[in-house]
């Protein structure tokens, strides 16, 4: 049986910037999805369809930039 090849997505560096104090359970939860924390933690993700929508979901509480795929964490 032949093994498929990964897609090979592009990185985002994802960094919440706003507070979850007073955000809905469902935001909570999508920000820790995504595996962030606190305010100003950073985590590096793929550029995925699933990732682009739980950002999408919360993107007045996040800065969003691409990074090269040299760099990770």
């Amino acid at each position: 049986m032949a093994v498929k090849k990964k897609a090979e997505y592009p990185k985002i560096r994802i960094k919440l910037v706003k507070s979850l104090i007073g955000r809905s359970d469902r935001q909570q939860a999508t920000v820790k999805g995504l595996g962030l924390r606190k305010i100003n933690s950073v985590v590096v993700r793929e550029k995925r369809p699933e990732i682009l929508g739980m950002i999408r979901k919360i993107d007045f509480m996040l800065q969003v930039e691409e990074v090269g795929n040299d760099q990770s964490q």
